[in-house]
């Protein structure tokens, strides 16, 4: 089951993306920035268990990102990670917004969920102040990935 995160979800949030930015695989976050972007998160819960976690971070009025894309490996191949993606893309075009990006490892994944690669350069710069505190910074070796949304239907 896919949901929106609670606040006693921060703590499990944190540990899956610890987990995850040890081996390199994503930037890390703190848990006073899950505690305050609580709101962004989706989780994936089994049997109660959350397994999985991803955030939409609105940019701009036309912009987002889907970031902290998190399944335990124990689902992996199950199509978990899909299923967050477009918990975010559903959001992205309630919103109204028309463009939705990542920055991934993952590039053949988002590809197969309609994202395109494009240059970093086209995302405005506001997006970096993450990356400033990553310990690849400046030779990030992360490609980025946008995908046009549908007009919303309100």
């Amino acid at each position: 089951m896919i949901r929106k995160a609670c606040i006693a979800d921060a703590p499990i949030i944190h540990k899956l993306l610890a987990e995850h930015a040890g081996k390199g695989a994503m930037l890390s976050r703190s848990l006073a920035e899950i505690y305050q972007a609580i709101r962004s998160f989706y989780v994936l819960e089994e049997q109660g268990e959350v397994l999985g976690t991803v955030s939409l971070q609105v940019w701009w009025a036309d912009l987002a990102e889907v970031r902290s894309l998190v399944v335990s490996e124990r689902l992996s191949g199950r199509g978990c990670g899909r299923q967050l993606v477009q918990a975010c893309i559903d959001e992205a075009c309630q919103l109204g917004l028309s463009r939705l990006f990542a920055l991934t490892y993952q590039e053949q994944f988002f590809a197969r969920l309609g994202f395109s690669l494009i240059e970093k350069s086209e995302l405005p710069h506001k997006i970096w102040g993450d990356c400033m505190k990553c310990s690849k910074f400046p030779d990030c070796d992360e490609v980025a990935m946008a995908m046009r949304l549908p007009p919303a239907s309100h």
